[in-house]
This record gives structure tokens, C-alpha cells and sequence, in this order.
């Protein structure tokens, strides 16, 4: 005769797939669980009761999708938009400034034109320092369409707007020209400004994006 303890170690053996080993341990026939069921209510209601918590305990978890591929994926979009949109402004501001520049360089052509053919007064003088800005002028046109040759234009237009402002500050001050006459130099600095605000720009627009690699 078997009791119920033994049968309900057999019972929880039969859930985990080892009742025939069980049986075979406690030298019983295979059938001796099914048997002793049919005879004994309180074991059924047992056995219902463990089949219910194994498959609330045995319940799968639910298959979570890797999202790792698609969220790194987004993410590079979203920064190659960003760097793209960066380097639309980027671009925007060396338009204007490439306009502003070539716009410097052509009213400083027209301006020393002029003097290069005029007559009276300090000729010679005059005509030299025409012929000096027409120089300057030019290089500074051909900075604006060749942003990338304007870092080094950028020392020459630094000096020269401060050579220019201390002599004209020394002369205004000594009463050897009017500071009506030597305003115009401020141009000088406005180029100088122009073609050092350029050149970042280049330098910003040539720097090569940074790969991002997503793995499969």
C-alpha cells in the first residue's frame, strides 16, 4: 500500500518528466500513479493544483524584438541630418561673406581707377598707392572666389589695416590730414574682418564627417 505523500513526489516527478525514473526508484509499476488517482480524491485535487502553479510558474516570457539595429540606425540619420543642416548654414554664411568681400574688392578698384589715371597734384605718389590697392583688391576678388586660398591672405589684411589706422591715427593727431580723409582706411580692417571670418568658414566646411557604423 502507498500513501500519499510518496504518490504526490511521484505526481511532482511526473511533472518535471521523471516519473518513470521515480518509479523505477521506488520499485513501483509504471502505473501506479494512475492507479492510486482513480482511489484517492484529495491526490486529484493535488495534482490539478500543481499542474495550475507549474504552468503559471513555466509561462514563457514573451519574445522581445532586438531594436538595437533600427535605434542605431535612427540615431546616425539623425545626426547626418544634423551635420547636413550644419553644413547648409555653414555654407549660407560663406556666401554672404564671399559676396561681401568680392563687393569690397570691386568699389576699391573703382575708387583707385581714378587716381591710377588721373592728372595734378602728387601723381607719382598718387598712382603708386593706386596701383597698390588694385593689387590688393584683386587678391582679395580672388579670395572671395577661392574661399580656400583665403587663410592666407589673412596676415597681409591684418597688418596692413593696422599699419593703416596707426599711421592715420599719428597724422590726425600731429594735424597733418583731417580724420575726414582717413575714415576710409576703416575699409582696410572691414577686409581685413572679412577675409579672417572667410577663412573659419572654409576650414569649418572641409572637416570631414565622422563615420558611423551600425552593426548588422
Amino acid at each position: 500500500m502507498t500513501n500519499c505523500d510518496e504518490m504526490r513526489v511521484g505526481l511532482s516527478a511526473r511533472l518535471d518528466g521523471e516519473a518513470g525514473a521515480w518509479a523505477a526508484q521506488a520499485g513501483l509499476a509504471a502505473d501506479a500513479l494512475d492507479r492510486h488517482l482513480a482511489g484517492c480524491a484529495d491526490c486529484r485535487a493535488w495534482s490539478r493544483a500543481a499542474e495550475q502553479l507549474t504552468r503559471a510558474v513555466r509561462v514563457q516570457a514573451v519574445a522581445v524584438p532586438d531594436l538595437t539595429v533600427p535605434i542605431l540606425a535612427a540615431v546616425a540619420a539623425e545626426r547626418h541630418g544634423a551635420e547636413r543642416a550644419a553644413r547648409r548654414q555653414a555654407e549660407g554664411r560663406r556666401q554672404i561673406l564671399r559676396i561681401a568681400l568680392g563687393a569690397t574688392a570691386v568699389v576699391q578698384v573703382l575708387l583707385a581707377l581714378p587716381v591710377l589715371f588721373a592728372g595734378g597734384g602728387d601723381l607719382h605718389t598718387g598712382r603708386e598707392a593706386a596701383s597698390f590697392d588694385i593689387a590688393l583688391a584683386v587678391g582679395f576678388a580672388l579670395a572671395a572666389w577661392r574661399p580656400d586660398r583665403a587663410r592666407a591672405f589673412v596676415p597681409v589684411a591684418f597688418v596692413l589695416a593696422a599699419c593703416l589706422i596707426m599711421t592715420s591715427a599719428f597724422d590726425v593727431a600731429e594735424g597733418v590730414t583731417a580724420l575726414a580723409h582717413e575714415i576710409g582706411h576703416a575699409a582696410a580692417l572691414v577686409q581685413a574682418g572679412l577675409l579672417w571670418a572667410l577663412s573659419r568658414t572654409t576650414t569649418v566646411s572641409r572637416e570631414p564627417a565622422r563615420p558611423v557604423t551600425v552593426a548588422p
